[in-house]
C-alpha cells in the first residue's frame, strides 16, 4: 500500500536537494580552437619547409648556372648585408620602411580588386545574362599581359592612390570573380528551394545559402592573390612611384646594389609566404563560424 505525503510535505524530514543545471559544453568553440591552432601549426611547420627548400634552390641555381658571385648573391651574403656589415642597421631600416610602402599599396590593391570582384559576382548571380555577357570579356582582358596595360592604366588613374589599386586590383580581381562565380553557383538546390517555400526572397536564398557555399571558393582565391597584389604593388612603385621595394629594387639593379637587389627579394618572397600563411588562418575561422559545414559540428 502506498501512503502519500501530506501537502505541506511533513510526510519526510529529507532536505531538499538542490539541482544545478549542467553547462553545455563549448565544443563548437573548442573545435575552432583547436582548428585554428592546427592551421597554425601545419602553417609554421610549411612555412619553414619551405624556406629550406627555398635556400637549397637557390644554392643549386647559383651552381648550376655558374652565376658570378659579383652578381648572383648566396643567402650568406643576404645575412651580411641585413645583419653583420656595419651598415646592417641603416639597411633593415631602409629594407623594412619600403616593405611597409609596398604592403601599403598591396593592401590597397587586394581590397579594392576583391570587394569589386565580389560586387560583380553577386551581380552575376542575380543577373544571370549580364554573366553571359560580360564574363568572356573578362576572361579575355585577363588574357592581356598586366605589363602592356600597366602604361595605360598610369595614364588613366595616375600616380596615386587610384593607380595603386587599379594595379593591384586587376591582379585579384579575375580569380576572385571566377571562384566566388563559381562557388555562388555550386549552392545546394535543395538549400535554395527550402529558403524560398519558406517565403524567403532571392537576396535571403543568396545570404542564407550561396554565400556561405562561396566561403571557400573565395579564400582558395584570396590565398592565390594575395603574392600577386604584391607583385603588382611593386610593378606600380617601379613604373610610377619612387618610393617602395619596386622602386628601391629598380635603383639598386641601376646603381649595380645586387646584395640589395637579393636582399629585397628575400624580404619580398618571405612577405608574400606570411601573408599567404595569414589568410589561411583567417580562412580557418571563417569557415568554422560561417562556412557551409558551420552547423554540423
Amino acid at each position: 500500500m502506498t501512503v502519500d505525503a501530506p501537502a505541506g510535505g511533513r510526510g519526510t524530514d529529507r532536505p531538499a536537494v538542490p539541482t544545478t543545471a549542467t553547462p553545455a559544453p563549448d565544443g563548437p568553440s573548442r573545435s575552432v580552437a583547436a582548428d585554428v591552432l592546427r592551421r597554425v601549426g601545419v602553417s609554421l611547420l610549411t612555412f619553414v619547409v619551405s624556406a629550406v627548400v627555398l635556400v637549397l634552390l637557390w644554392y643549386a641555381f647559383l651552381s648550376v648556372f655558374r652565376i658570378d658571385s659579383f652578381v648572383g648573391k648566396r643567402p650568406v651574403d643576404v645575412w651580411r648585408y641585413l645583419f653583420d656589415v656595419p651598415a646592417a642597421a641603416k639597411n633593415r631600416s631602409a629594407l623594412l620602411s619600403g616593405l611597409g610602402i609596398t604592403l601599403s599599396d598591396a593592401a590597397i590593391g587586394f581590397v579594392s580588386g576583391t570587394v569589386l570582384a565580389v560586387l560583380v559576382a553577386v551581380l552575376f548571380t542575380l543577373v544571370r545574362p549580364l554573366e553571359f555577357a560580360f564574363l568572356p570579356l573578362a576572361m579575355l582582358l585577363r588574357s592581356v599581359p598586366l605589363v602592356a596595360m600597366a602604361p595605360l592604366i598610369g595614364l588613366v588613374f595616375g600616380r596615386g592612390i587610384a593607380g595603386a589599386a587599379a594595379i593591384g586590383g586587376i591582379v585579384v580581381f579575375f580569380p576572385v570573380l571566377v571562384n566566388v562565380s563559381l562557388g555562388l553557383r555550386s549552392a545546394s538546390q535543395q538549400s535554395l528551394d527550402v529558403v524560398r517555400v519558406n517565403g524567403g526572397s532571392r537576396w535571403t536564398a543568396l545570404r542564407m545559402v550561396a554565400v556561405p557555399s562561396a566561403l571557400p571558393n573565395l579564400f582558395a582565391a584570396l590565398r592565390i592573390s594575395v603574392p600577386g597584389a604584391v607583385i603588382g604593388a611593386m610593378l606600380y612603385e617601379w613604373l610610377f612611384s619612387a618610393k617602395g621595394l619596386g622602386a628601391a629594387i629598380f635603383r639598386a639593379n641601376a646603381q649595380v646594389q645586387y646584395n640589395l637587389v637579393w636582399a629585397i627579394v628575400v624580404v619580398v618572397t618571405g612577405a608574400s609566404i606570411a601573408l599567404y600563411t595569414v589568410v589561411g588562418i583567417v580562412e580557418t575561422v571563417v569557415l568554422s563560424a560561417w562556412g557551409p559545414s558551420a552547423g554540423r559540428r
